[in-house]
């Protein structure tokens, strides 16, 4: 049994549900241009609304920062959100107050309704109680599906949780599932891969992980801090020279914690920063002084790639090179698809997050045949640090 609490224990028949979603979307001239978060939350919906629930969707929008700012209205969801869910959505001018209770009280039951941005009030970031009950009077029954909000404790995403039964929606509840199987509880061997480009915004990530992991791959621009810690020449390659001591700490912390780091052998290096550039592969013991690495080297992908092979577990986040441009991709790509062959054949749980990461494995086809992909962004990183989130820890079951 799940460690929070689900819709399976809710009853929201002739119940107005407050359901807290994420329509963060993209949007170019008010046209969303990528629904991928909006069909996340079709499944809780579609439930409530088949079991006679009202559904009251909560989101924000943008950083309005507390004022009304038309340009970060939630309005232009609407059509996307009834073409989806194939019925009408109803919308209200504000999230609280007479406008929000009319439109709530012309509702049927299994009627869709949206509510105006939440950050359109100070009170949503500033958790105020005032603005939390002004919220909790609207509803019966609080579920939050949006993970991607969970790290901040907001009225509409800790608050209401306190005041309203409280229960994870499906989309909330397959994240946490995901991670409690790659981190919490996972099957063993666990192996982690962290790149992207500065160990200084991912410390805490790395200190948390020598601690749980079996072995960590080290990637990215973040390598050539750790490379460098261990006295290696990194030519003019992105390096934080003054995090040396700090990478020698992880690197000691691991050995005490048993967990092997799998840092780059080899490197591809060019001597300019763009798409294309004539490049070659090195010893990393041997970078040119006046070249950058800007990928891991082939020696160094089938390091990866054993590694992939010998675990049972993986949780990813962040690319292995410059994956943006030709030919620094290879690292990444190879690596992605190894992980989602063994992930398809049945020897893998793969677990990844963070937009880099969804990029590279999209770019390299490899998306679909992961086990779980987090859209989260922060809080899939802070949950990576073991920190706890706010807005799950109010859905643990009591």
């Amino acid at each position: 049994m799940t460690a929070f609490r689900t819709l399976d224990s809710a009853e929201v028949k002739g119940k107005r549900v407050l359901i807290r979603v994420d329509l963060n979307v993209p949007m170019n001239d008010r046209v969303v241009t990528d629904d991928t978060r909006i069909r996340a939350i079709l499944p809780t919906v579609n439930e409530v609304t088949k079991k006679g629930g009202k559904a009251i969707l909560l989101a924000h929008f943008g950083r309005p920062k507390g004022e009304r700012v038309p340009d970060m209205s939630l309005a232009p969801v609407v059509p996307v959100l009834q073409t989806l869910l194939g019925k009408p959505v109803a919308f209200a001018n504000d999230c609280i107050g007479n406008d929000a209770a009319s439109a709530i009280a012309r509702m049927s039951d299994g009627d869709v309704l949206l509510l105006e941005n939440t950050r359109f009030h100070k009170g949503e970031e500033k958790n105020d109680p005032i603005f939390v009950s002004a919220l909790a009077e609207l509803g019966d029954i609080y579920v939050d599906d949006a993970f991607s909000a969970a790290h901040r404790a907001h009225a509409s995403t800790e608050g209401i949780a306190r005041q309203l039964p409280a229960f994870a929606g499906r989309s909330m509840q397959s994240e946490l599932e995901a991670l409690e199987k790659a981190l919490t509880a996972p099957r063993r061997p666990v192996i982690a891969v962290v790149g992207g480009a500065k160990v200084s915004s991912k410390i805490e990530l790395l200190n948390n992980l020598v601690t749980k992991v079996d072995a960590l791959v080290i990637g990215g621009g973040m390598a050539n801090t750790f490379l460098n810690a261990q006295g290696y020449n990194v030519g003019k390659s992105l390096c934080e020279h003054e995090l040396a001591d700090t990478a020698r700490r992880i690197l000691a912390t691991a050995a005490d914690s048993g967990c092997a780091i799998i840092l780059p052998v080899d490197a591809v290096v060019a001597w300019r920063f763009e798409a294309r550039a004539p490049s070659q592969a090195y010893a990393v013991d041997s970078i040119p002084a006046d070249a950058m690495i800007l990928d891991i080297g082939p020696h160094s992908i089938e390091r990866v790639k054993s590694a992939i092979d010998d675990a049972a577990t993986l949780v990813w986040n962040g690319p292995l090179g410059a994956f943006e441009m030709e030919p620094f991709d290879r690292g990444t790509l190879a690596a992605a698809q190894h992980a989602a062959a063994r992930t398809r054949d049945g020897h893998l749980l793969s677990v990844a997050g963070g937009g880099d990461t969804v990029a590279a494995l999209n770019a390299a086809g490899a998306a679909d045949d992961f086990s779980y992909i987090s859209t989260a962004g922060g809080a899939f990183l802070e949950w990576l640090e073991g920190k706890q989130l706010p807005g799950v820890e109010v859905l643990r079951r009591g």
